[in-house]
């Protein structure tokens, strides 16, 4: 059995990685239809998609038994990249303002800092946890009514509201899960001894 759990989470073609590396070929086709083509309708059908996909490949993982090392770190790259990508593309056609653009990828910036005193305790990353997940829920529902919301009409001006709405409970969702993740390395750190060091410097695996 613990050789069947193994060889399931190494597994690389699955139907769930399938879906998270479509998505993450979608990040420069939305950048290229929100700045170059200016193809707003084509682009928020495709965050659409991107936001499907997003619950689709996380309840095939499940439902399939079909989790993966591979998908447990695509998904949360795409999902990343896809923010990074939307607050970029909005920014440059200035549906949102530029702090929103920087804001958001410094969460990130910040956590991956994080990463090298993770390996000091034989760690790459700690899980996912629901408050990070539904912050990036609230953004991947912000940034399409936001795109839409960049007209003069009524439903461009209930959309930008309701956009605004999800995007300002997302970023402070995002934040705040990114200073849980920061405590619980704290406190991994403090309660997990460090791997010992090898004779060239480095830490043993």
């Amino acid at each position: 059995m613990a050789a069947d759990a193994r060889a399931g989470e190494s597994r690389l073609l699955t139907l769930p990685n399938l879906l998270s590396g479509l998505r993450l070929l979608g990040v420069p086709l939305f950048l290229w239809l929100v700045v170059v083509a200016r193809q707003d309708g084509w682009a928020f059908a495709l965050l659409m998609v991107s936001g499907l996909t997003d619950w689709l490949d996380g309840y095939l993982a499940r439902v399939l038994d079909q989790r993966s090392r591979v998908g447990a770190l695509l998904d949360p790259i795409a999902d990343r990249l896809y923010i990074l990508a939307v607050v970029i593309g909005l920014a440059w056609r200035d549906f949102i303002p530029w702090w929103v653009a920087v804001l958001l990828p410094l969460r990130d910036v910040l956590l991956w800092g994080l990463v090298p005193l993770l390996r000091t305790r034989g760690y790459t990353s700690l899980p996912v946890h629901f408050l990070g997940k539904a912050a990036t829920f609230n953004l991947l529902y912000a940034f399409p009514l936001l795109l839409l919301g960049g007209g003069d009409s009524v439903f461009s001006t209930f959309a930008n509201i309701f956009g605004w709405a999800f995007a300002c409970w997302g970023i402070g969702l995002y934040w705040w899960a990114g200073v849980l993740y920061a405590w619980q390395v704290r406190t991994l750190l403090q309660q997990t001894p460090p791997l010992p060091r090898t004779r060239e410097g480095g830490v043993r695996g």
